[in-house]
């Protein structure tokens, strides 16, 4: 899913370097009040610093890079009936839906895709691929638009962020102790860091950077239910049932990168850790079973869907 690979980007990028700048200007040694004992309410104070800091930059800059990524053209003026029907129809859905209307962009690829993204809710950016609009009819199209509307609507850039910041403030906690650890214990250097600090540090922020994406992936399914429900009931669910059909259909088409791509895939029980789309299958089935009416849930785990 593009805009979850460019919020994740994004967001290590930033992580990478506040770690790199701390450790330059020896804000890491403030972590030790006496050189000796670690300081635990000073770590964890340093480790949400850095892990918010990294998802909210994200968060804000997450339209800019989406436009630029994907070398996205806003529409702010229709050149062709299918490009004021576009907009009309953003339009329509986000006043159905309650929220401020978004822009509206297209960007070149022969994959059916398209994203929501932006911090603002009513200021988001809802963006189609060239082969979205050559493969499906405005039926389907409309009922993507409205799974990305309902994106929108639920503020699911906001609630990935703060997710996001929490994960990253652990994973940055508890590398640093794991690195602590080793250095008294282990390696018993009694004063200061030693090289096995950072080494440990280092390593285990990445072992358990690759946990944390699992939680997040694991909400980014989660709420693709939650979207397919919204776009049901602002599109009606023949019509989302229709597109998600759709979709499975033209699954061997040129796809965007695994993160990218808005079509889910089935996939073993490692890869389907870290798959940011539930199986279509699924999504269908789920669908089919939901109760639609306004407030109304969509189950994730339909009893009567074999799990992959």
């Amino acid at each position: 899913m593009l805009r979850l690979a460019l919020f994740l980007g994004t967001n290590l990028a930033v992580l990478a370097v506040l770690s790199l700048s701390f450790r330059i200007l020896g804000i890491d040694s403030l972590l030790q009040t006496n050189g000796v004992d670690l300081n635990i309410q000073a770590l964890l104070i340093f480790s949400a610093i850095i892990g918010f800091a990294g998802s909210v930059i994200s968060l804000l800059l997450s339209k800019t890079m989406a436009k630029t990524a994907m070398g996205v053209r806003v529409i702010t003026a229709p050149r062709t009936t299918t490009e004021d029907w576009l907009v009309r129809t953003v339009h329509d859905l986000a006043d159905r839906a309650g929220i401020g209307r978004p822009d509206v962009g297209i960007f070149e690829h022969p994959s059916p895709n398209a994203f929501a993204t932006g911090w603002n809710r009513d200021g988001a950016l809802i963006a189609v691929s060239s082969g979205l609009l050559e493969h499906m009819g405005r039926a389907q199209v409309e009922a993507v638009l409205a799974h990305e509307v309902t994106h929108a609507a639920n503020g699911d850039m906001v609630t990935l962020a703060l997710i996001q910041g929490v994960v990253n403030t652990f994973v940055i906690f508890l590398s640093r102790l794991a690195g602590f650890l080793v250095d008294r214990l282990v390696l018993r250097v009694e004063r200061g860091h030693g090289p096995g600090f950072w080494i440990v540090s280092m390593i285990a922020e990445v072992l358990l950077g690759f946990l944390a994406m699992a939680i997040v992936m694991w909400f980014s399914r989660w709420r693709e239910y939650r979207a397919d429900a919204g776009g049901a009931r602002l599109s009606g669910p023949q019509n989302m049932i229709a597109a998600l059909e759709r979709l499975r259909q033209v699954g061997n088409m040129p796809a965007l990168p695994d993160e990218m791509r808005a079509i889910a895939f089935n996939a073993g029980t490692v890869q389907a850790l870290f798959a940011s789309h539930p199986p279509l299958e699924r999504r269908i089935a789920a669908l089919r079973g939901a109760d639609l009416a306004p407030g109304g849930a969509i189950n994730p785990a339909p009893r009567n869907v074999t799990r992959g």
